[in-house]
């Protein structure tokens, strides 16, 4: 029973620990071997106004953080060139930096910042990137995301994920049995956290619409497990048709027309269909073991589910058109939370080792060759959600006593975390490109 318990986690408040509110930090725990050295020389200010945000401060933190690259300390710096005449590739040399980005704030015009960030790589002395951004004061730190993901794709080939978000939960304990439970919603790196919903109750699953235009996730605040689906433009919440038992693990369709989700209406968790438009219920799995936790292929012709029909949790993927069922995971004697990469390759999982105690780890597995690499060796991993360039995968972990997001390259070679200054934070969901 006990491992029953742990599987379906994520459909009952059991293992729900009490969090604090605090704003994340990324900390890069470890990297590539040789990372890439890049100085981002802070931009040139002619617009005569004092800006919110340290533009190049912030595409700096962006590419050191991601673990493929080295940023120069400002006072190492022998110049601070805005200009690429002022630009003396020398220095950079002796400095052994591979690039150097510089940046100007020409002017202002009704309210509007022109900026102008450029790319040289430093031993060919050449311009490798260019570009004009326009923008206001307050959205600054987007547009610092948006030129280190420009930078960052430049440079590793990989659409850069720094202008996306992150959404979790979060708890605090008020005094005696009372808690306030938080969803927040933070940039990539944590920055800028705000709450979408506060509750006395638990909040989980959170699950982002394709589009991102929308959230879908299980509160109790009725007394009951209860779907709802947030549009976070307008903050306007809907809860979606409820039904006796557990309603839980929501996951958009790629189209946003449908959810996949676990209900235990007929007695035993299944995974059912629901289409938005018509709210017409579909029951996809029937099975006397427990099916949970659905994820979509890409594609959207495909499920991935957790079960326990073979004796131990593994995952299955189901087809939609002909019910065709297919198991996916066969080493360790426990593989679980399931998701795919958006190019339908690489199936991330919380996975147990055969003979490997009851330690939790993140692992991926290559769906083409079959080969399952472990990314993590804390024993205490959980909820991963893959970044939407697929090349990072966030979890929640522990850290001490205290529960903390964390994040590993689907190599294995970066490693980072995303602690907090008190308490615990859990159910991380990385967000789809945004427009």
């Amino acid at each position: 029973m006990v491992r029953i318990k742990q599987l379906f986690a994520a459909l009952t408040m059991l293992l729900l620990v009490q969090t604090a509110r605090a704003e994340l930090m990324v900390e890069v725990t470890q990297g590539v071997e040789a990372p890439t050295a890049i100085a981002v020389v802070p931009f040139g200010n002619n617009s005569g106004l004092a800006l919110p945000e340290d533009v190049a401060r912030v595409i700096g933190q962006n590419l050191e953080r991601s673990g493929f690259f080295s940023a120069m300390p400002r006072d190492n710096m022998l110049s601070f060139p805005s200009r690429r005449d002022d630009v003396y590739f020398r220095d950079w040399r002796v400095s052994n930096m591979d690039y150097v980005v510089i940046g100007r704030i020409d002017s202002v015009q009704g309210g509007q910042l022109n900026m102008r960030f450029e790319l040289y790589d430093v031993l060919r002395e050449q311009q490798v990137l260019a570009e004009q951004v326009s923008t206001t004061a307050s959205s600054l730190r987007d547009a610092a995301h948006y030129m280190a993901d420009r930078i960052f794709e430049q440079l590793t080939g990989l659409k850069g994920a720094f202008s996306t978000k992150v959404v979790y939960v979060t708890a605090e304990q008020l005094g005696g049995q009372t808690q306030r439970y938080r969803l927040q919603l933070a940039d990539w790196d944590g920055a800028r956290a705000q709450t979408i919903l506060e509750s006395s109750q638990p909040i989980m699953s959170p699950a982002w619409s394709m589009d991102g235009s929308k959230l879908a996730y299980v509160s109790f605040e009725s007394g009951r497990p209860a779907i709802y689906v947030q549009y976070l433009a307008t903050g306007k919440r809907e809860r979606i048709q409820s039904f006796p038992g557990l309603n839980g693990a929501p996951a958009w369709s790629p189209d946003g027309n449908r959810l996949a989700l676990v209900l235990s209406r007929d007695g035993n968790p299944e995974i059912y269909l629901l289409d938005l438009r018509s709210r017409q219920l579909q029951r996809l799995t029937q099975h006397y073991g427990i099916d949970t936790e659905p994820a979509w292929s890409p594609d959207g012709r495909s499920l991935i589910f957790t079960s326990d029909r073979g004796g131990q949790p593994q995952i299955y993927r189901l087809g939609l058109d002909d019910r065709k069922l297919e198991r996916l995971t066969f080493e360790g004697n426990y593989n679980a939370r399931g998701r795919l990469t958006q190019d339908g390759r690489f199936l991330t999982m919380v996975h147990r080792s055969s003979g490997g105690g009851n330690g939790f780890d993140i692992a991926v597995q290559d769906l083409k060759t079959g080969r399952l690499d472990i990314l993590t060796r804390s024993g205490m991993a959980e909820s991963p959600s893959i970044a939407p360039n697929g090349s990072v995968v966030i979890y929640a972990t522990q850290e001490g006593t205290r529960g903390v997001l964390a994040a590993a390259s689907l190599d294995g070679r970066v490693q980072f975390r995303m602690p907090v200054d008190r308490g615990d934070v859990r159910e991380p969901a990385w967000s789809p490109y945004l427009q």
